[in-house]
């Protein structure tokens, strides 16, 4: 790519991500601030299923404010080049981190899995859910995470484009209700979080790895490993993980709780209490 190449009114400076429906770009606006800019592949530039997706991204994105959420700045879905452009987060995605450095631990654990929890709860506030809470969208620096890629998230009361059988997102990470076909919820979003929390604690998925068919069948089984993850952050995520969705604590919930160091526990009528 050219140094000098432009898009929008930004110039384009590097590939910093690449994938089946579109590149990101770091990139750098009128006054000399480095954002993100992600373009449809050209093979999807006429598809109108494409740009749709793109603008859905894009309203679900600009209704979320937060520290630990990538903050829409703008984009042109109907441009020659559709594309939106985003803050551009310092860091290295959550699987990278582990893989090259090993697990989070101790107070950086806790630390990350409540920011991480925050910003689940201002997604959920603003009316979204993410769908794709997954480690590779979590972009860390130090211990505070930033999530990213809205590319599947919703708006909560919009018709969600899935059908049976069709599995959106990251499968290793995704709720049980969502592998069976059933519409997102903020509570499918949590286990997710649970998921990745899990993931950063242990450096294993949480329902391990191999055939996509293994792992679905051990979501589905409520089979998660979360063995050497400390209390009461394992409570959280045995809360997290409950099959019946409507017994999960809401993020905001989750949070509260890592303040405080408390642990969820459940009473005999089914509400999560501390």
């Amino acid at each position: 790519m050219g140094t000098h190449r432009r898009l929008g009114g930004y110039r384009l400076l590097d590939v910093i991500g690449r994938g089946s429906t579109a590149v990101v770009y770091l990139a750098m606006d009128v006054y000399g601030r480095e954002v993100a800019v992600k373009e449809l592949i050209p093979e999807l530039v006429g598809e109108p299923e494409a740009i749709s997706r793109l603008a859905r991204e894009m309203s679900a994105q600009a209704r979320v404010r937060s520290a630990y959420v990538a903050r829409l700045l703008d984009g042109e879905v109907a441009a020659e080049r559709p594309h939106v452009a985003m803050q551009y987060v310092p860091g290295c995605p959550l699987n990278d981190l582990v893989s090259a450095y090993g697990p989070l631990r101790g107070d950086r654990l806790v630390r990350f899995a409540r920011r991480l929890a925050l910003a689940l709860g201002d997604v959920h506030d603003a009316g979204v859910l993410h769908r794709d809470v997954s480690p590779g969208n979590v972009i860390v620096l130090g211990d505070r995470p930033t999530l990213i890629d809205f590319g599947i998230a919703h708006e909560a009361g919009a018709v969600q484009l899935t059908r049976r059988g069709m599995v959106v997102g990251t499968p290793a990470y995704l709720a049980p209700e969502l592998i069976e076909g059933e519409r997102a919820t903020t509570a499918s979003d949590v286990f997710s979080w649970a998921s990745t929390v899990a993931y950063a604690a242990t450096g294993r998925p949480p329902f391990g790895r191999g055939s996509l068919h293994g792992v679905c069948f051990r979501i589905l089984r409520g089979e998660a490993d979360i063995d050497g993850v400390p209390e009461p952050l394992a409570a959280l995520l045995r809360a997290a993980f409950r099959r019946d969705a409507s017994g999960r604590p809401a993020a905001r919930r989750i949070a509260g709780a890592l303040a405080h160091g408390d642990a969820l526990t459940t009473r005999r009528d089914g509400v999560v209490a501390a």
